[in-house]
C-alpha cells in the first residue's frame, strides 16, 4: 500500500495551495482518511479527517477542506489563506477504520496507513 503527497511548496502569507494524495495498492472507500502534518520540534497532529464526515483541528477551520475522489483512489486537502504557523511536512494517512468518536479522528496514532510527506512553507 503505498500513499503518495504532493502539492507542497513555498506560498506567502494569505496564499493557497492544494494538496494531493494518492492511494495505489488499496482502497479505503469505507474507511477514514486524513491529512497530517509536522512541524519542527513538534509532535505530529492531525489538521483534517474524513470518516463519519469531515473533522477540522481548530486552527484550520474556515481555511482548510478535505475531500476525496473515492473513484480516483485520491485525497486532497485545499489549503486557502495560509499562515506561516502552517509552516510543516504534510503527510496523508488512512485506515480502514470508521472511527466511533470525534476525538479518535485526532489521533495520530490511530491511522495505520501513513505515506511519505510533502514540505509546505508560509512566507512571512
Amino acid at each position: 500500500v503505498q500513499l503518495q503527497a504532493s502539492g507542497g511548496g513555498l506560498v506567502q502569507t494569505g496564499g493557497s495551495l492544494r494538496l494531493t494524495c494518492v492511494v495505489s495498492g488499496h482502497t479505503f472507500s469505507r474507511g477514514t482518511m486524513a491529512w497530517l502534518r509536522q512541524a519542527p520540534g513538534k509532535d505530529r497532529e492531525v489538521v483534517a479527517a474524513d470518516g463519519r464526515g469531515t473533522y477540522y483541528r481548530d486552527s484550520v477551520k474556515g481555511r482548510f477542506t478535505i475531500s476525496r475522489d473515492n473513484a480516483k483512489n485520491t485525497l486532497y486537502l485545499q489549503m486557502n489563506s495560509l499562515k506561516p504557523e502552517d509552516t510543516a511536512v504534510y503527510y496523508c494517512a488512512a485506515d480502514d477504520r470508521t472511527f466511533s468518536t470525534r476525538s479518535h479522528f485526532f489521533q495520530a496514532e490511530r491511522y495505520y496507513y501513513r505515506g511519505q510527506g510533502t514540505q509546505v512553507t508560509v512566507s512571512s
